[in-house]
């Protein structure tokens, strides 16, 4: 990358950029999201972004102020304001539904046999013996208990036996479509970004941002580590989940129950090259 245009501190941040951009990439490569396409999805987020981030006096900016602060230009801005945006929230809805109903299904005392783990249930709820049904209507009323489970039944995050519906394993990773792993995709290194760009930005408010990393290890020791990672991340999760679903019971219909959280756990390994380094 070249080093013109840039004074220090734009050069540090955008040698952060291409690292974190890298990975990105070879997924827009991989599903032939080209570089035009991308520039212009790039021209579109500068100005929403400049509009909602950066108003002077909770008014509305000019073109030519978000000219200023993008470089983006003016007949672009006029143009992409002008766009109608129609956003389609079926994929995130039905995500953040079927995340709910599996959060609920494997932290919640009614839902877990004696060993802790999801219990097998009823496709209909009968003689005091909780049922799929049931835990589905714990979350929405909103939606027929039988479209859930046909979806899922597509999607390989449950299956059927003897009339009870039992939890693949599948289901704690979510599940495979794309369009719902795109979902994730996006939320959790929002969030994840986020909070990073809080911790530059305000210091005065850090959030949690923290890492462990160690190189000129065996493949062995690695795998070693991810057991061990695999192990306390789902104890950790599991536990937050746990509090998080009892707060949110008791908190949904107050008038300051307008914020929101989250906690992620990741795990990365690849071998080093040549020189030693790993990107």
């Amino acid at each position: 990358m070249s080093h013109s245009g840039y004074n220090k501190t734009q050069l540090a941040l955008a040698k952060a950029i291409k690292m974190l951009c890298k990975p990105l990439i070879r997924l827009l490569i991989e599903k032939g999201i080209t570089f035009p396409q991308f520039r212009e999805l790039m021209k579109t987020l500068y100005v929403e972004v400049a509009d909602e981030s950066f108003a002077l006096d909770n008014k509305k900016s000019s073109d030519s102020r978000i000219f200023v602060l993008t470089g983006v230009h003016r007949k672009d801005i006029k143009r992409i304001r002008q766009q109608a945006t129609e956003q389609d929230s079926s994929i995130g809805s039905s995500a953040s539904l079927s995340g709910e109903i599996v959060a609920r299904w494997t932290s919640m005392p009614e839902y877990l046999d004696q060993a802790a783990k999801p219990k097998q249930l009823l496709k209909t709820s009968k003689n005091n013996e909780v049922g799929f049904d049931q835990l589905v209507c714990s979350v929405s009323k909103d939606i027929r208990p039988k479209t859930i489970l046909d979806e899922w039944l597509r999607l390989n995050i449950i299956h059927i036996k003897d009339d009870y519906v039992i939890l693949n394993k599948s289901a704690f990773v979510t599940n495979k479509e794309f369009n719902e792993m795109a979902y994730y995709l996006g939320h959790n290194m929002h969030d994840h970004m986020a909070s990073c760009v809080n911790n530059i930005l305000d210091e005065n408010s850090p959030m949690l941002e923290r890492s462990v990393y160690y190189s000129r290890l065996s493949k062995d020791s690695v795998e070693q580590l991810r057991t061990i990672a695999n192990k306390k991340g789902n104890e950790l999760l599991q536990d937050l989940n746990k509090q998080a679903i009892k707060f949110y019971d008791a908190d949904k219909m107050k008038d300051d129950a307008n914020n929101r959280m989250r906690l992620g756990v990741y795990w990365y390994q690849t071998q080093l090259n040549t020189d030693g380094e790993s990107e």
